[in-house]
């Protein structure tokens, strides 16, 4: 090997110029891995002040720390003299097919963000969505955990649930109970509702206020109907909901008051 035909100037320009590169990408993973850093301190003390669920801010956090990690990357290949542009492409076919493939995960995800942002509900209200009825159990990114009646376990898609029709009992703190109670025609109005209206006031679980109201609501085929509004916490709406209709059985009964059932009439004839 001829040493003398070696260009050394060559090649000490060719290593100074990577060399110079090679130290230019350390120094801006070296910065870019501190602005990461801080960037993720900084946006995880706005979430906390904007008192975003924790869940929420892990994922968020997880998310843009990634986002923030590939930026660099290519930043630093692009600075060592890699053809980025290729590599750019690759990056946005990849998310564009995981995009297409999880097309229901992310509307998922999208209603999981809306929801832990805008706070509809929280855990232990009592909603009604997708035509279930239970308590919010736990609100993950995907699913919303529900305890339903019967202590069965409820589990919905955020995206359906953020795009439908929600209703919370329990943001109001009290709710007010529906009741229909049918006396016979020779029954005194009058009366009916004394004992009607006694029964409400006389429930230990029934508010003051808003005022209990009870008025005739309809003239059935078989009956006088009355319409029985009492008004509770949403904690007690069940124990009201029953109780008040065990005792207006039982009060109608003592005044002598009938509530209409169906007859029969059986009609032979002799041949």
């Amino acid at each position: 090997m001829n040493l003398e035909n070696i260009d050394t100037e060559k090649w000490l320009q060719l290593g100074l110029d990577y060399g110079l590169k090679i130290l230019g990408a350390i120094l801006i993973w070296i910065i870019g891995s501190w602005v990461i850093k801080k960037t993720l301190k900084t946006t995880k003390k706005i979430m906390g002040k904007k008192d975003y669920d924790e869940s929420l801010q892990k994922f968020l956090l997880n998310l843009l720390g990634w986002i923030l990690k590939i930026i660099l990357i290519v930043v630093v290949l692009g600075t060592v003299g890699v053809e980025t542009t290729s590599f750019a492409a690759i990056l946005a076919a990849a998310g564009l097919a995981i995009g297409l493939a999880l097309q229901g995960s992310l509307g998922n995800f999208a209603g999981g963000v809306l929801i832990m942002i805008f706070k509809p509900f929280k855990i232990g209200d009592l909603i009604e969505a997708q035509g279930e009825l239970g308590v919010v159990k736990e609100i993950e990114i995907f699913t919303t955990k529900l305890t339903g009646l019967s202590n069965r376990e409820i589990i919905i898609p955020n995206g359906s649930l953020s795009n439908g029709n929600i209703i919370n009992y329990t943001t109001e703190g009290t709710r007010r109970v529906d009741l229909t109670f049918g006396v016979g025609y020779d029954s005194d109005i009058k009366k009916t509702k004394e004992v009607l209206m006694t029964v409400l006031t006389s429930h230990p679980k029934v508010l003051k206020s808003p005022e209990p109201t009870v008025n005739v609501s309809e003239l059935a085929d078989s009956s006088i109907n009355f319409a029985v509004r009492p008004w509770s916490t949403a904690d007690d709406y069940w124990d009201v909901y029953f109780g008040i209709t065990e005792d207006v059985k039982e009060a109608l009964d003592k005044a002598g008051i009938e509530i209409p059932y169906p007859h029969q009439v059986d009609i032979q004839k002799k041949g």
